[in-house]
């Protein structure tokens, strides 16, 4: 497996990995990188199966994880703040939980011990399979923004579901397959690494119900809830980045 990444900003900085979510690649943070990189040594990549980061078959929360330690190791990092959206979010919980001590801290946002259900992982995967990407992508812009926010940057919609409709509908089936089967609420208790979770307030696909969750459940967190649907990174983009630098600044 080739794991795809950029890093930018000044080589003497703290390293920020940054991870996407579905169905998007590590052009999903461009809202964020002129802000972040002027304080972080910014770390993007492409999480199993999407963009330029190859598959490798059946793949699990686990293996997501150990990609983000393997890179880390790649790049000869030790130690690095971590940041991820939805399942990259899901991704850093697991990495809280059983690669603390890699990390200074961790920003989840728009993500849950237990994202969705598994009937509905299992059969996204097989229409995707039989359909292609289309299939999922009709309803797509809905689960992700706002209607306000669709009416005001059609654009940036339009853009993201393009890369959602041309993504590989094999590497997108094994990661709705790795979501079926991820289920963290047991362990979410027993995470004692710093943590700030991000919550849209419109999200319907992670709710303000599943931030709560981490929040009761995970001593000491943090929690920041913005004017946004899933993908708050994009809608909300200046709260998003100033909570960032603020949280991962204080660390």
């Amino acid at each position: 497996m080739t794991i795809h990444y950029q890093i930018d900003g000044p080589e003497n900085a703290p390293v920020l990995v940054l991870s996407n979510s579905m169905g998007t690649t590590l052009s999903l943070w461009e809202p964020q990188l002129a802000a972040l990189r002027a304080h972080f040594r910014v770390l993007r990549y492409d999480t199993h199966g999407h963009g330029q980061t190859t598959k490798r078959g059946k793949v699990s929360l686990a293996q997501l994880g150990e990609d983000v330690i393997s890179l880390l190791d790649h790049l000869h990092i030790d130690k690095a703040c971590f940041c991820g959206i939805s399942v990259g979010g899901l991704t850093g919980l697991w990495l809280a939980r059983f690669a603390p001590d890699r990390f200074y801290g961790f920003a989840l946002a728009n993500t849950a011990a237990k994202i969705g259900d598994q009937a509905s992982w299992l059969s996204r995967a097989r229409a995707v399979r039989q359909e292609g990407m289309e299939v999922v992508a009709a309803g797509t812009a809905d689960r992700w923004f706002t209607p306000a926010f669709r009416q005001h940057a059609p654009e940036v919609v339009e853009q993201l579901v393009h890369q959602l409709t041309h993504m590989d509908p094999e590497g997108y089936a094994e990661g709705c397959e790795a979501l079926a089967a991820a289920d963290l609420r047991a362990e979410v208790s027993a995470i004692t690494a710093p943590v700030l979770i991000i919550a849209g307030q419109n999200d319907p696909v992670t709710t303000v119900a599943d931030a709560d969750y981490l929040y009761k459940n995970i001593a000491g967190s943090q929690r920041v809830t913005l004017p946004a649907s899933h993908l708050s990174n994009v809608e909300a983009a200046d709260e998003f980045t100033a909570a960032l630098l603020t949280y991962f600044r204080g660390q």
